[in-house]
């Protein structure tokens, strides 16, 4: 059986049980639309808030970051775990006994004013479609791959897809067809990595191989019995690379581990995730349970991007950085499927018959390329989001592992994108619609609005994703500076604050939304566009790039907030009992329209 019939059933399979799963679990009512009923057990909300939360950037992405920069990178799983305790202990069971539906309906009444709703809201829109679109260009590389197409068209594919079941099931359809979603990308995941790791150290645990010794018997001029991460960084820096294992900036380390940790605590659709459980505890139990289940992939992708990098070399170099390059004839099969997407691509620029891959603006790169008469780096496209659907086509894993890993990175994107359309398409219809502009709106109306505002963000996040500021990780943490600068603060300060009124609050969100657009805009183009940006790396402010500004968004927010709040009236006494009760986080009634 080819690959391409193995692909299509395995994803084929994965998708029936998506969207009998959301045909079967169809929100009948705004409840269920918006929050599942509250009905939902905390293990299996752990589970789909996992699937909610490892998207493309954790299960494609991440692990392609590092490869390709190594230790540096391990701040995104630092972070990223860091920011869900932050949200177990901060946040979680504080807004589950608030008894709301949407972020935005928390900070309208504990900030008493429809203003600060409808400023959340544009926050909240923001960092869900920032987010969506790293999410929407992640769909479209798994897509191409699996249909071997352009990785455009399998954007607008995946967007055909997820605007199925995300459109007809809201919470309800989304939390089940997430659980299920998340038991395919584990093992897509964790297998390949385990087959991996035994065939590069004979260690079956990934974590565990990636700090053994090589086997004998590889490729590339890999010495046996010499630890994994040295065998890698002497490769690395023979071809003009930096090593893996070698630190930067500690203080631009600091400033994103803090910036993805806040961020993750302040994104709305990992948080409404806490509203579909039937207790206050139960948002705590959710919480752990899901670390309990990231741990595994997160625990993981250190491994596969370290012996995905070391597959790499060995493939363009397989007799060793000494010998010969491969040869252009010789390109293993997986290459040319992968050229067909435009993702990947080579040139033979000295025109001998092989291809170089190292870093030509580096000394040891230079000296290489002056001793074999190399004209520069003939690996000219290498898009790091194919990292991790390429890894078992490099390692000349089964047919079935890859057609299974085809199958895990169109969950990871695609249950992601369902539950940030979820978010943005409740702010709208709930927040914007029936709180706002019609309050006198049917509830099947308003169940219309929200399924017609998931199709429209569809169509945004589609047409952004074609030109995506950066890849899939380096999009989402945009977003979470984003929700670092305007949600994060808000909430913390409505939970733990009974000083921070309405004007303050306002004044705190769009300082913190506002000085960290401007700054991404500045670098990255306004709106994303490209060619629009007005300054380039060497001009950053105080050397802080734009994916690092969250934690300086936030403090202006938090500045902003205070000042405003005590040059202005002090917050009504029922808010502040209010602010009092969700404190102490015992029982919670259920969530109620105003």
């Amino acid at each position: 059986m080819d690959q391409t019939t193995l692909n299509f059933i395995f994803v084929g399979a994965s998708f029936a049980l998506y969207f009998g799963i959301a045909i079967w679990a169809r929100a009948g009512s705004t409840s269920e639309f918006y929050a599942a009923g509250r009905g939902v057990n905390p293990v299996v909300n752990g589970m789909a808030t996992a699937a909610d939360w490892m998207s493309a950037a954790s299960f494609i992405s991440m692990a392609g970051l590092i490869a390709f920069t190594g230790y540096n990178n391990s701040l995104f799983l630092m972070g990223w775990t860091g920011g869900y305790v932050l949200m177990a202990m901060l946040l979680a069971p504080y807004l589950r006994k608030f008894g709301k539906y949407t972020v935005p309906e928390f900070v309208g009444d504990r900030y008493y004013s429809q203003s600060a709703r409808v400023v959340a809201v544009v926050c909240l829109i923001v960092i869900s479609t920032t987010y969506v679109i790293g999410q929407m260009a992640g769909a479209g590389v798994a897509f191409s791959r699996f249909l071997e197409v352009e990785s455009d068209s399998g954007l607008i594919i995946a967007a055909c897809v997820v605007a199925v079941y995300a459109v007809l099931g809201g919470m309800k359809g989304i939390t089940y067809t997430q659980v299920a979603q998340y038991c395919v990308l584990i093992i897509a995941y964790t297998i390949p990595a385990i087959f991996i790791s035994l065939q590069l150290t004979g260690n079956p645990i990934p974590g565990l191989g990636l700090f053994s010794t090589m086997n004998e018997g590889l490729p590339g001029g890999v010495e046996a019995g010499v630890p994994l991460l040295t065998t890698l960084d002497g490769l690395l820096t023979d071809l003009g690379f930096n090593e893996y294992t070698a630190t930067t900036n500690p203080w631009l380390m600091a400033l994103y581990t803090l910036s993805l940790m806040i961020g993750t605590a302040g994104l709305p659709h990992v948080i409404i995730r806490f509203f579909t459980v039937p207790r206050v505890a139960d948002a705590r139990w959710s919480a752990g349970w899901a670390l309990v289940f990231i741990a595994l992939l997160y625990l993981t992708a250190p491994a596969v991007g370290a012996m995905a990098r070391l597959n790499i070399i060995t493939t363009m170099w397989p007799n060793g950085v000494e010998g010969e390059a491969v040869a252009v004839d010789d390109l293993p099969d997986w290459f040319r499927t992968w050229e067909v997407t435009g993702l990947l691509g080579v040139e033979d620029l000295n025109g001998d018959g092989m291809i170089q891959y190292y870093n030509a603006g580096s000394e040891a790169g230079a000296a290489l390329a002056e001793a074999n008469g190399l004209e520069g780096n003939e690996l000219v496209t290498f898009n790091r989001d194919i990292l991790v659907l390429a890894n078992p086509e490099i390692a000349q894993l089964p047919g079935w592992v890859i057609g299974l890993i085809a199958a895990g990175g169109l969950a990871a994107a695609l249950s992601t994108a369902a539950g940030l359309l979820l978010a943005i398409s409740s702010a709208i219809s709930h927040d914007l619609i029936k709180s706002t502009i019609n309050p006198n709106i049917s509830e099947k109306g308003e169940l219309m609005a929200a399924r017609i505002s998931m199709l429209v963000a569809i169509v945004v996040a589609t047409y952004l994703g074609l030109n995506p500021p950066g890849f899939a990780a380096q999009v989402v943490a945009l977003a979470f500076g984003l929700a670092a600068a305007s949600l994060f603060p808000t909430l913390m300060m409505g939970i733990f604050s009974k000083r921070i009124n309405s004007k303050g609050a306002v004044a705190g969100m769009l300082a913190g939304l506002v000085s960290t657009c401007l700054y991404l805009f500045l670098y990255l183009g306004w709106f994303f566009i490209p060619g629009t940006a007005m300054l380039d790396s060497s001009q950053y402010l105080f050397g802080i790039p734009p994916t690092h500004f969250g934690p300086i968004g936030a403090l202006f927010n938090f500045i902003v907030a205070y000042l405003v709040s005590n040059a202005t009236e002090e917050v009504p006494q029922e808010i502040q009992e209010l602010v009092e009760s969700v404190r102490i986080p015992r029982g919670a009634g259920a969530a109620v329209d105003h």
